[in-house]
């Protein structure tokens, strides 16, 4: 009798354990969620703005050939440059503004770019996190099931790794698991 109140009592705190484990992984990949989720739609808005650049770019640069191929058709066969002469300026100040508009259109495209992509070292850590913690939440319920505490202490490593790849995305420190994202993307 003894025997069994004792194995009922370690029972009984193994199953405490794993219960505390699973809410606070639970609701910290909850609140992981969110966050991720809000990175993944600023990543969709960089990705739409660095298109909508390189779109702005590619037709400033069409233009600005339409451009130069009239004004070069003019120049050669305009019968009296003087009347040509304004239509030249015209078309001048055109290939100028173009020359301008569009190192900075493709420098904002690359900007945008640019922060996807440091957009995305948060997404993957999001990514890591919700792994390792949906993984640490498993192993818990195996360890339960098994009344096995080494199980557990695995599980809280997975939760412990996955814990800190959230708060890297949390609060955008630049520890990336290059190898997991490789393996895994």
């Amino acid at each position: 009798m003894e025997i069994e109140l004792n194995a009922e009592a370690k029972n009984k705190r193994l199953n405490s354990l794993v219960a505390i484990t699973v809410v606070v992984l639970s609701v910290f990949m909850g609140l992981c969620g969110i966050k991720d989720g809000n990175v993944v739609q600023a990543m969709q808005q960089a990705q739409a703005s660095s298109v909508d650049k390189w779109n702005e770019y590619q037709a400033a640069r069409t233009k600005q050939h339409i451009v130069e191929a009239a004004r070069t058709q003019i120049a050669l066969l305009a019968t009296d440059s003087a009347k040509a002469a304004p239509t030249l300026a015209s078309y001048d100040a055109e290939i100028a503004k173009y020359q301008a508009e569009t190192p900075k259109l493709a420098a904002d495209a690359k900007a945008q770019s640019d922060l996807y992509d440091a957009l995305n070292v948060h997404d993957d850590q999001f990514d890591a996190s919700d792994a390792a913690i949906s993984t640490a939440i498993s192993i818990a319920a195996v360890a339960a099931l098994s009344e096995s505490s080494w199980l557990l202490v695995a599980g809280w490593a997975f939760g412990a790794f996955g814990m800190f790849m959230g708060l890297c995305g949390f609060f955008g420190w630049g520890f990336h698991p290059a190898v997991l994202s490789g393996l895994l993307g």
